[in-house]
């Protein structure tokens, strides 16, 4: 008999604004589940990221199911797992762990679910030359995901020159030389004049880091542009894009994929992710159609 009762969790710093509690257990109740998704916050709990080990420990012995992982724990996590996907080796970092049979195995939807957001609202862009500003772990998620699209040469820019110099030889090391490069942020106006487009993967226009992440002066009409944040939806950076005629991507899809895939993972069932975007429409307001 299939199992139609669940219990999740997500680990994580400041996680209260989080939307995978709703998107999750909405899901599970138009399916029929009993489906209960806890926060397991550490900076409530006064904890450190370290401390991700002995909470995954506890998850498994108080019954859970599974996990997702979020920032800063996504590269903690992974000593104290019992294996990994391929997915998850190749990008160094766990953002889903499923229990089953005593043994915890860490996943990463993040690139899939980025590369199913990214194929849906911008199918049609040019990849040769993407410029992506942040490395941190969501960072290295979606440049494997910008590869495996297609994308001929992802310049990774970061403000810690040495984690964007590592995410670059990570990616050549996975996809071949030439895929992958790394730069400062003072080079950014040379790169995003000659790129395709940028995708942002750095907390900033988030509701607590407001704002651009780089001047608005760098950006034009040829550019697209791709966000990582989905809270809100509409970050200035993407307002400011489509005012210049920028084709834009918002981050709710990748939110979106990234639960639907987890979802799978913890109940062997088939999420509607139709259904799930609607959800996020709802939820965090209307997921900005590209341009």
């Amino acid at each position: 008999m299939a199992k139609d009762s669940f219990l999740v969790g997500l680990i994580g710093a400041g996680i209260g604004p989080s939307l995978s509690p709703a998107l999750h257990e909405r899901e599970a109740d138009r399916q029929g589940l009993r489906y209960l998704y806890r926060l397991i916050d550490i900076d409530a709990l006064g904890v450190r990221p370290e401390a991700v080990g002995e909470l995954v420990r506890a998850a498994r012995d108080l019954g859970f199911d599974g996990l997702n992982i979020t920032h800063p724990c996504k590269q903690l996590v992974i000593e104290h797992l019992d294996g990994l996907s391929a997915q998850a080796e190749a990008l160094g970092a766990v953002n889903t762990v499923v229990f089953e049979d005593g043994r915890a195995t860490g996943h990463n939807t993040d690139v899939t679910g980025f590369a199913a957001s990214f194929a849906r609202g911008l199918p049609d862009v040019p990849l040769e030359r993407v410029v992506q500003l942040g490395a941190g772990g969501a960072g290295a998620a979606v440049a494997h995901a910008a590869l495996t699209l297609g994308a001929g040469r992802v310049t990774v820019v970061d403000a810690l020159a040495d984690r964007a110099a590592d995410l670059a030889a990570s990616l050549t090391r996975h996809f071949g030389a030439g895929r992958a490069t790394h730069a400062t942020p003072e080079r950014l106006a040379e790169l995003l004049a000659e790129a395709d487009g940028i995708v942002h993967a750095t907390p900033t226009g988030m509701a607590a880091h407001p704002g651009l992440p780089f001047p608005a002066e760098l950006l034009h009409a040829g550019l697209w542009v791709a966000e990582v944040v989905y809270r809100p939806l509409e970050t200035e950076l993407l307002r400011t894009a489509r005012a210049l005629g920028c084709a834009t991507l918002d981050g709710g899809g990748m939110a979106v994929f990234q639960a639907a895939d987890a979802f799978r993972l913890f109940t062997g069932r088939e999420p509607d992710a139709p259904r799930m975007l609607a959800d996020i429409t709802e939820l965090a307001g209307a997921v900005g159609a590209p341009k």
